[in-house]
């Protein structure tokens, strides 16, 4: 069996992968990427683009529980978990409900803030330092209600915000509706969050994939991590379908698929994969200025130069891989709803993917302890294209044995322990 050696071996080519070889490359380091696909085919494909400090704010806050449980049966509710008897999932739903409160909600955006504001003025910096062509635009997102009590009941968000030096506008329905004119009439209120950004990311994990090949970077497609050798507190080798890999340094950036090969370790990652679905069109002729969420059916909508995208949608059902046809038509009714062309003329391509979701929505970043060459970076949740470009650079620091430019405390993996 081939033999690899390398200095620095990330698990996972998806967009956390990629932004991470980009940073340890530029500090000086050797790097090879394994991935079990292609580059990109996870959920870095299919997402919707947006760049997004506007969702400083986690998912576990007071009454989203019982959000969920009046949604329990609905198969095409916005979140939805699957009734089954799964012990892991069991033991994240009691961490998550631990933390539906204010108190942690406020602490956990907190944490997040400059966490997102720095990646997306950092990606900003690589698509004109790199030379990224991936339809990138400082564009801002708008937030669209028609029920005017949801609306009426949304200030906290545009306050806890505000708490954390976060922009946002408040507008009523004639300001969104003269301000994107592709909306249907009938919209109550809304927010316009200026500092987020968007870009299409397929093309911009190819572009970072481009970029760590041209700088020397080694990606080795279709090569499925089966094993490991740990001797004297460090992962000695593991074995893949390309052959059997040595490191100075190893970055487990697998995404939704940490957890199953983490136990391999003796570790437990509470990462629950979160299945997210994506409609790509060709690109209406009343198209959206501005990505679009439509906020009662928490249905995003983006589009770019080269195509139109509706996405979301949560699902905890596991990892199960079929194509659910209930979720795809929520999000074609939630279009057909809001907008006057809820899709162009060409339908591109159906997708789905699983997001790395944590019990307190913020990654797991940093050394393990009693595996001194093991360094995480994962558990992004649906924020993985946003928080990229700050990821790379603090396993890069970490790596390189430099201050980080965020304390590392909070992300820690000892923080579930």
């Amino acid at each position: 069996m081939q033999k690899h050696d390398s200095d620095v071996l990330i698990l996972g080519g998806g967009v956390i992968g990629l932004a991470c070889a980009r940073y340890l490359l530029g500090a000086g380091r050797q790097v090879t990427i394994l991935d079990q696909g292609s580059v990109g085919c996870g959920s870095s494909h299919g997402n919707c683009g947006t760049l997004t400090p506007s969702h400083a704010m986690p998912l576990a806050m007071p009454g989203v529980i019982g959000t969920a449980l009046r949604w329990l049966f609905r198969k095409d509710a916005p979140l939805r978990i699957k009734p089954r008897l799964d012990p892991e999932l069991i033991r994240w739903m009691l961490s998550f409900t631990g933390r539906c409160n204010w108190k942690d909600f406020s602490a956990t955006t907190r944490v997040k803030a400059p966490f997102l504001v720095g990646s997306v003025e950092m990606i900003a910096d690589l698509v004109e330092r790199d030379g990224l062509s991936c339809e990138f635009s400082r564009s801002g997102t708008l937030y669209a209600y028609r029920d005017a009590a949801g609306f009426a009941k949304s200030d906290w968000m545009p306050r806890a915000l505000g708490e954390v030096g976060i922009a946002v506008e408040r507008l009523d329905g004639r300001q969104i509706e003269a301000m994107e004119p592709a909306l249907k009439p009938g919209v109550v209120g809304g927010y316009l969050n200026p500092g987020d950004a968007c870009l299409r990311p397929d093309r911009y994990v190819s572009e970072l994939a481009r970029i760590v090949r041209e700088r020397g970077g080694e990606i080795i497609e279709r090569a499925r991590v089966e094993s490991f050798e740990l001797k004297q507190g460090r992962i000695a080798a593991l074995t893949s379908t390309a052959g059997v890999h040595a490191a100075r340094e190893v970055v487990f950036a697998l995404g939704a698929w940490s957890a199953p090969l983490a136990r391999q370790l003796g570790l437990r990652l509470p990462i629950q994969p979160g299945k997210g679905y994506s409609i790509t069109y060709s690109r209406p002729a009343n198209c959206p200025r501005i990505p679009l969420v439509l906020k009662e059916e928490s249905v995003c909508v983006t589009a770019w130069g080269s195509g139109f995208r509706l996405g979301s949608t949560m699902e905890f059902a596991g990892y199960d891989a079929s194509l659910n046809r209930i979720r795809l038509d929520a999000l074609r009714r939630a279009a057909v709803n809001g907008l006057h062309e809820p899709g162009g003329a060409q339908l591109v391509e159906e997708w789905y993917g699983w997001r790395p979701m944590t019990p307190d929505d913020l990654p797991i970043l940093g050394r393990v302890p009693g595996i001194s060459n093991l360094c995480m970076a994962t558990g992004h949740g649906m924020l993985g294209v946003s928080m990229s470009a700050m990821t790379g650079l603090l396993v890069s620091e970490l790596l390189c044995g430099k201050p980080t430019s965020l304390d590392l405390a909070p992300y820690a993996l000892q923080r579930f322990h």
